[in-house]
This record gives C-alpha cells, sequence and structure tokens, in this order.
C-alpha cells in the first residue's frame, strides 16, 4: 500500500478529529462571542472596580500563551483538588482565552463609537439594556467582522496546541498515523489541508456577514 493509500486507509482517524476541531471550535466561538459581549455590556455601566477587574483579566491572558494556560487548567488544577478530562480543559481554555480577545476586539470598536446615536437612542426613552442591544452592539459587531474573522481563524489554529494535553483533535489524528506509518509528510499535509478548508468557510461567512451589515446600514465608519 502507498502512503496516500495508507492515509485513506486511516480516514475515519482524521475524520473524527475533523468533529472535534469543529465542536471545540465552534463552542469556543459562540461562548467566548458571549463572553466578550457581556464584558462589554457591563462596562456601559462604568463602574470603576468592575471595569479595572475586566481590564486586568484581559491583560493577563494577552500576556499568557494559550498553552500555558492549557497546561494550567489540565495539569496544574489537579493540584488543588479540581480535575477536568482533557477535552473539558481544552475547551476552557479556548473560551476564556478567546473571550478576552473578543471582547478587546469589541471594545476598540466602541471607542470610536458615536456618542450622537446613544444621546439620540437616550432621548427617545431607551434604557441602558435597549440602547446596547439594539444601537450599540449591531454597529460595533459588524464594523469588528473583519478583526473577529482573524480572531475566529487563531482560534481554530489554537485548537492544534490541545493535542499536547491528549485531545484528540485533527493535530492530534495527523500525529497518530505519522507516528504509526512513519509518513509525517503525507499527514501533515491532510491537515494542512483541513484547517485551510476550515479556515475559507469561516472567510466567506465573515464576508456574508459583512455584506448584509453593509445592507443593513450598521456601520458608524
Amino acid at each position: 500500500m502507498n502512503q496516500w493509500g495508507i492515509i485513506w486507509a486511516a480516514r475515519e482517524s482524521f475524520f473524527n478529529g475533523l468533529l472535534a476541531t469543529l465542536e471545540l471550535f465552534i463552542i469556543a466561538a459562540v461562548v467566548g462571542l458571549f463572553i466578550g459581549i457581556t464584558l462589554c455590556y457591563v462596562m456601559e455601566y462604568q463602574h470603576r472596580v468592575i471595569n479595572r477587574l475586566i481590564i486586568a483579566f484581559v491583560s493577563l491572558m494577552r500576556a499568557v500563551p494559550f498553552l500555558i494556560l492549557a497546561y494550567l487548567l489540565y495539569y496544574g488544577l489537579p493540584q488543588v483538588g479540581i480535575s477536568m478530562e482533557a477535552w473539558t480543559a481544552g475547551l476552557l481554555a479556548l473560551v476564556i482565552y478567546h473571550g478576552a480577545y473578543f471582547f478587546e476586539i469589541l471594545r476598540s470598536q466602541r471607542r470610536i463609537f458615536s456618542a450622537g446615536y446613544i444621546e439620540a437612542a437616550q432621548s427617545q426613552g431607551f434604557s441602558r439594556y435597549k440602547t446596547f442591544r439594539r444601537i450599540i452592539l449591531p454597529n460595533i459587531f459588524s464594523s469588528s467582522l473583519p478583526l473577529m474573522g482573524n480572531q475566529l481563524i487563531i482560534c481554530l489554529k489554537d485548537t492544534a496546541f490541545l493535542c499536547i494535553i491528549t485531545v484528540q483533535e485533527i493535530t492530534a489524528a495527523a500525529n497518530s498515523v505519522q507516528s504509526t506509518y512513519f509518513i509525517p509528510f503525507n499527514a501533515f499535509i491532510v491537515a494542512i489541508a483541513l484547517y485551510w478548508g476550515i479556515s475559507i468557510l469561516l472567510e466567506l461567512l465573515i464576508k456574508r456577514l459583512s455584506h448584509y451589515g453593509a445592507k443593513r446600514g450598521m456601520s458608524h465608519a
């Protein structure tokens, strides 16, 4: 059997790795984005202590390499009596890490959001929550889509680090095949192709959302 024949025979391993990667990525992206939006909303209240805590959290996540965070959750927490499965620890690391970055992206757009829109909403009797949900969030989300797209691709690529804590995703599948059959080139070419395919789909999704936002006039630029 030639090398590509071996890859085809091991297709189930790659397929299972692809499913695991997609599951981790989708959950982490949705929950991380929710965290980012929630923190952005909390910042609207201008509570000095809470805002400083949020900024400190984001600063910490920006300073800590993702792999170190994953190591800490999986290998470090058991020392204080908190144990998690590798999949759970990996997902939690993705959510915490990228939730901070999603918040930072939204916050950067919030800083340049025109105060005139908010004043107009308040003059119409909008509550703080309604102003955020109906006016601020749609606009800052739409204008931040290119940055969001980049962050989503980074989140996807970070799933590859989780093979080091034994999560069986695409990179783990490729590594298993190459170590068993000694065909690293073929195995990792397949892994690259799978990551590339997902990235292309993400780029197309972001473009469609950007066009939709432009048609709806959701831009404060």
